[in-house]
């Protein structure tokens, strides 16, 4: 750890950060969608898209689990720094963040209660390539039809038959992030 933490958060924090809230809250909103963020330098191996989506929506009121080789000191260092979200298990995370495989089993992270559905984690996925091409997805915030890279296609199938509990999912990809909210079908 060479200090390195200190730099690579938002340098015009009030205008990047609103610009990556409005990107994401646009990809949630709109499922098979994808846009670009940017601002965020966050350490390897982290995308900048990854660093944008916790510099935006993680504070020190929103839990964070690291998951396999996300989870080193100098992702550590720079999330206490920049972010101040305290770092926990899979149990009990509002974010976890990593690789699909590292992410594995899903089982593991709280999809909330019938009364605080919003009780859940939300699964930051790192991806080798992000497209709009692949599953076919149906749903609130679709038109008819949308499409998307994703890893699979049954955890999402099962994942939205727990509706209105479940996890969301925010995919990254170097500056490119697309969502997947619990209410979306996957084809």
């Amino acid at each position: 750890m060479d200090g390195g933490y200190l730099d690579g958060g938002f340098s015009n924090p009030s205008t990047e950060s609103a610009a990556a809230f409005r990107q994401i809250m646009e990809v949630v909103a709109r499922p098979g969608v994808i846009c670009e963020v940017a601002g965020a330098q966050p350490p390897a191996p982290l995308s900048p898209a990854a660093g944008a989506v916790l510099l935006t929506l993680c504070d020190a009121d929103t839990s964070v689990y690291l998951a396999g080789s996300v989870d080193t000191p100098d992702v550590r260092s720079w999330i206490a720094f920049h972010i101040g979200a305290p770092l926990v298990g899979p149990a009990h995370a509002t974010f976890a963040l990593g690789r699909w495989d590292e992410l594995m089993p899903l089982g593991q992270y709280p999809i909330g209660t019938p009364e605080y559905p919003d009780r859940s984690a939300t699964l930051i996925v790192e991806m080798p390539s992000l497209d709009a091409a692949g599953a076919t997805l149906r749903g609130p915030g679709i038109k008819d039809t949308a499409h998307l890279s994703l890893p699979d296609v049954a955890p999402f199938q099962e994942n939205a038959l727990h509706f209105p509990l479940g996890l969301d999912f925010i995919f990254t990809c170097e500056q490119r992030v697309a969502a997947l909210p619990r209410s979306t079908e996957v084809s």
